[in-house]
């Protein structure tokens, strides 16, 4: 599978289970993700994106969005889209 970065976490919300991404390409609700760092390492469906507390379908490069994760995130983790 071919994956490409779109993203860096930017913070991790470890209570609510929820990953802040600074995108740098483009992501949709629906879409498979792949964070990697040097202790994370998985692959999940993004389930929804949100933005300042408004869910939305996708986010474009330079959105700082907010998603449930199901591992534990850590702050410059790369975020990958699969394709």
């Amino acid at each position: 599978m071919a994956e490409e970065e779109i993203g860096t976490i930017t913070h991790y919300f470890n209570k609510i289970g929820v990953a802040a991404i600074e995108l740098t390409g483009v992501l949709s609700v629906g879409d498979t993700i792949h964070i990697k760092g040097h202790t994370s390492d998985w692959t999940q469906e993004v389930g929804s994106i949100q933005v300042e507390h408004e869910s939305l379908e996708a986010g474009k490069v330079g959105d700082s969005i907010g998603i449930k994760v199901d591992g534990h995130a850590h702050v410059h983790d790369k975020v990958f889209k699969v394709t």
